[in-house]
């Protein structure tokens, strides 16, 4: 027999005997009714969990993992105000179920119900995922994570300290509200859970606010691989910063007693707080997971003798709330409920085309108050004495910075974060006296961890603010990819678009640096970025281009609530000349604050109809310096800068190369994996035009006087220049 149908017949039999496993007695202060709601909360979940299972043999549902032995989780929910927004584990249906109850006009039953069925009428996610999740319930839709959601949850705690200082137009939550995240004790081992729980000691040891709870649901097991017994509470409860909390899982009253503790804690000191509680795993794993493999028989008897439903009906009859017979009345009822809601459910619709599950890639835009920017004597103010070297040309670090300037002027709600980025203004010096013009609040050093910077943006995007986070280094940028790829990018898919993460992420990247750091200094792949469903990518090859594109990049996050990475070329920030030592060309005057470059707008430079070299970043520069040279030959050309490398613009491309005889693709990036892949299968399908490229080689990057001879060189490019148009005579 299935463990699902021994469990409950076991709960039949015993709660009908009045066989209960033993335990404390109720703890005070839970009144009947609330006791009463967190039952109903309990078996409505352990009820859905059977259900699901029956719907997957029936072909009608599609994911089965469970939160049976979880559901002390809705005694959480209880203890918390539907405003806390929680960022859930994935067995925690009890605690979105109790949370509906604490909400006026939710049918959760059938909500859920429609998820498991896949069905587009599913409230949260359209059909698209069997998710926890609900955007009345102040619940952000949460897959299968190991740990992703927990920076994201440091991030959103510290934006409500971050709100208090200043309201915002977008913002979520409302001043005293704390963040709630769940996790099991498996994943509080990884890498990415322990980089969330060091930022928030870390932050809370210097005693900025940070209203955070973390509950680990502590069942003992991680799939099949045994927690070593009292390694969480030996883990936790000396934390720097971190209160510590421990309660009985299995025991709705003193869970929901600590939890509340612990919630006040939280809510009144404004510091985090680690909420332990122990709970029993039923029915293994999820779906065709069998844990008589790695279990003993005794083991799987042992903790479905600990259901806590049993618990909880002995509990709420020792209490007065329920006898054990009103008990057993409300689970049967339940079930039978669910199981005529499923019958129903089943019958919706669901996604059938390609078009309909993409639609919620990209978020909707949404409305914004109207700014006609700073006033002339506010930006005088601030920029000081560069105000007057504004009429001068500059480098593209300083015009980065100049733009960076004038939108945070124009947009309170922007706060940049990372590493060095405050007093010494970055690495590069791209963000200097920006901390001085803005204050701490705005320009945020964090710790040297990518995962939790992107996950403070993430959070914060969260609850109103527009986040421009910095990552030093693109090779830096791998430790953390998963929070754009499984956090940022997917919250609009998850959700259907009720949620979104605008962000603009500035990457320090690409190659050509001389004499410093080699491959983790200079990294020429952004493949890892290319291939994210409705991220921007944007790279910028001049200092006023970066200018107008930042700005465009921060639009399309303000307004219309888009994932954008701007990678700046890191070997350009402070490049002066082209041709010859000062003769001043690669640098620009800064552009007037209401210019932009729109998304998929491309640069063309000259008219040349012999050649069209497509190049972007680095390779613009290069292909700039061989100009001279090819025209010299007798070759007319034109050069394109791509500017937007995702998605590729390939109507403006298509337009930008009409009337050339030939195309040559400068890569700056690897062979492999490369924009010039893309842009040659572009060119290919969509022209009769001969079409050649010249890229980096597979390699990472040497550190001394080989640093560039992997990539792209000014010779190289004539050389592939010469040898594509000798093809055509």
């Amino acid at each position: 027999m299935d463990r699902a149908d021994i469990v409950h017949r076991n709960f039949l039999q015993r709660a009908a005997e009045g066989d209960l496993p033993p335990g404390a007695a109720p703890t005070p202060g839970l009144d009947a009714a609330e006791a009463v709601a967190v039952y109903r909360a309990q078996c409505l979940s352990r009820a859905l969990d059977r259900t699901s299972r029956a719907m997957q043999k029936a072909g009608q549902g599609y994911y089965t993992i469970g939160s049976s032995g979880h559901e002390g989780m809705a005694a959480v929910a209880q203890a918390l105000r539907p405003t806390d927004m929680a960022f859930l584990h994935y067995r925690d249906a009890a605690f979105q179920i109790a949370r509906a109850g604490q909400v006026p006009g939710q049918t959760i039953a059938w909500d859920m119900l429609l998820s498991f069925a896949a069905s587009s009428d599913d409230p949260i996610s359209g059909g698209r995922h069997k998710v926890l999740g609900s955007a009345a319930l102040n619940i952000p839709p949460q897959t299968s994570t190991i740990a992703s959601h927990l920076p994201k949850a440091v991030g959103a705690a510290w934006s409500l300290g971050a709100a208090r200082r200043r309201q915002r137009e977008h913002q979520r939550l409302p001043d005293d509200a704390i963040i709630m995240c769940s996790f099991g004790d498996a994943s509080a081992n990884h890498s990415t859970a322990q980089g969330a729980f060091n930022t928030a000691s870390w932050t809370s040891y210097q005693s900025a606010p940070l209203p955070l709870l973390f509950v680990c649901e502590d069942n003992g097991i991680g799939i099949s691989v045994r927690t070593p017994t009292g390694w969480i509470a030996a883990s936790f409860s000396q934390r720097p910063g971190l209160k510590y909390f421990h309660a009985d899982g299995l025991d709705l009253y003193d869970t929901w007693k600590v939890a509340a503790e612990a919630a006040e804690y939280v809510r009144t000191r404004r510091r985090p707080a680690f909420l332990h509680l122990n709970m029993v795993r039923l029915y293994g794993h999820a779906g065709a997971d069998v844990a008589a493999t790695y279990l003993s028989r005794d083991e799987i008897e042992s903790g479905e003798a600990n259901d806590p439903l049993l618990h909880s009906v002995r509990l709420l009859s020792e209490a007065g709330a329920l006898t054990p017979q009103q008990a057993l009345d409300i689970y049967e009822q339940t079930c039978a409920r669910t199981d005529r809601i499923a019958a129903e459910a089943v019958t919706r619709p669901r996604l059938d085309s390609a078009e309909g599950v993409m639609a919620a890639l990209i978020p909707p835009p949404r409305e914004n108050r109207p700014t006609n920017g700073p006033s002339p004597e506010a930006r005088a103010a601030v920029f000081g004495s560069d105000i007057s070297a504004m009429a001068e040309p500059q480098p593209m670090s300083r015009l980065i910075n100049w733009a960076l300037t004038d939108l945070m002027l124009a947009h309170e709600e922007i706060v940049l974060a990372g590493e060095d980025v405050g007093a010494k203004g970055g690495v590069y010096g791209v963000t200097q006296k920006l901390h001085g013009r803005f204050g701490r609040g705005r320009v945020v050093d964090t710790l040297l961890d990518e995962q939790s910077i992107l996950g403070l943006a993430i959070g914060m995007a969260h609850n109103g603010f527009l986040p421009i986070p910095e990552i030093q280094f693109l090779a830096y940028l791998h430790n953390a990819e998963d929070q754009l790829r499984g956090e940022a990018a997917t919250l609009p898919f998850f959700s259907n678009g009720q949620y979104a993460n605008p962000m603009v992420l500035r990457i320090a990247g690409l190659g050509y640096q001389k004499g410093f750091g080699g491959h983790f200094h200079n990294d020429n792949s952004v493949a890892v970025l290319r291939d994210i469903p409705g991220l921007i990518l944007a790279c910028p090859s001049s200092g006023a281009d970066a200018a107008m594109m930042l700005r465009e990049c921060v639009r399309l996050a303000r307004e219309e609530q888009r994932v954008v990475v701007f990678l700046e070329p890191i070997a350009l920030y402070p490049m002066r000349d082209l041709h010859a030592e000062k003769d001043g060309v690669w640098m620009d005057r800064y552009p007037a604050p209401d210019q932009r470059i729109a998304l998929g707008e491309v640069g063309v430079h000259g008219q040349g109809r012999d050649l069209a070299i497509i190049t972007y970043g680095n390779g613009h520069y290069l292909s700039r310096q061989a100009e001279a040279e090819l025209r010299a030959k007798g070759i007319d050309l034109r050069i394109i800068d791509l500017r937007w490398l995702a998605p590729l613009p390939e109507a403006s491309l298509l337009k930008a190369v009409e009337g050339c005889k030939r195309i040559l693709i400068v890569d700056e990036c690897r062979r492999t994996g490369s924009q010039s892949e893309g842009l040659m299968a572009l060119f290919t399908e969509k022209t009769s035009v001969p079409t050649a490229r010249i890229a980096a080689q597979d390699s990472f990057i040497a550190t001394g006087p080989a640093y560039a001879v992997t990539m792209p060189s000014k010779d190289g490019i004539v050389a592939a220049a010469l040898s594509l148009m000798g093809d055509a005579k």
